[in-house]
């Protein structure tokens, strides 16, 4: 008797579902990922060989250029405490949607008393703001980043339990008194241990 022979059929898989998915993550990804914040000085940094990845939370970075110094808190949280600190050291009452507002910044690079109106402006127009106000102040009597620095070290012992991290990002053509000055005052808060920010030897 000869042997019945099975008929053969193309393979289908239904997709359906894993478009879907596939969909549903891309919305989810894009809805949560934010906006990596543009630097508001332009920094040339140095090259090295040597490779060490900085940290995400609990750090402060100091960018160095022009003469002027910014600083960037990390995590929404710090910035939002030391904002307070500030306030209460300053005498300078932040509400609440310019603390949040306040929260989402990056560097930035104004004194004290210019922040309020710094926070409310969007985009090009805080750029050229802070551009105009040289910086964050360093003088010996109004020595404002030095408060900064501390302000937030507190607020990442408060809520975090832990010491802050310190990195400097310097241009590679700034004059060595400027990154003394700013090095000083670390080291006046018994900060002698900090990174610096570097990029890849030979671009990489």
């Amino acid at each position: 008797m000869p042997r019945a022979k099975v008929q053969r059929k193309s393979t289908a898989i239904d997709m359906t579902a894993m478009c879907d998915v596939s969909f549903l993550l891309l919305t989810f990804f894009i809805l949560t990922a934010t906006a990596r914040q543009p630097d508001p000085l332009e920094v040339s940094i140095p090259s090295s060989t040597y490779k060490l990845k900085v940290p995400d939370l609990d750090m402060g970075i100091l960018s160095i250029g022009k003469g002027q110094v910014y600083y960037e808190i990390i995590g929404a949280d710090i910035k939002m405490a030391t904002l307070d600190k500030m306030g209460e050291k300053y005498n300078i009452k932040f509400s609440p949607e310019e603390r949040k507002r306040f929260s989402v910044i990056g560097a930035f690079g104004v004194p004290i008393q210019n922040l309020q109106q710094y926070i409310q402006l969007d985009g090009d127009k805080r750029a050229a703001f802070q551009k105009s106000l040289q910086g964050i102040p360093t003088d010996s009597t109004n020595n404002q980043l030095a408060e900064w620095i501390m302000q937030s070290r507190h607020s990442v012992a408060e809520l975090h339990s832990t010491q802050m991290r310190v990195s400097i990002k310097g241009d590679g053509a700034e004059e060595y008194p400027a990154i003394k000055k700013v090095v000083d005052i670390l080291q006046k808060q018994k900060i002698n241990k900090f990174s610096l920010i570097t990029s890849a030897e030979g671009g990489e």
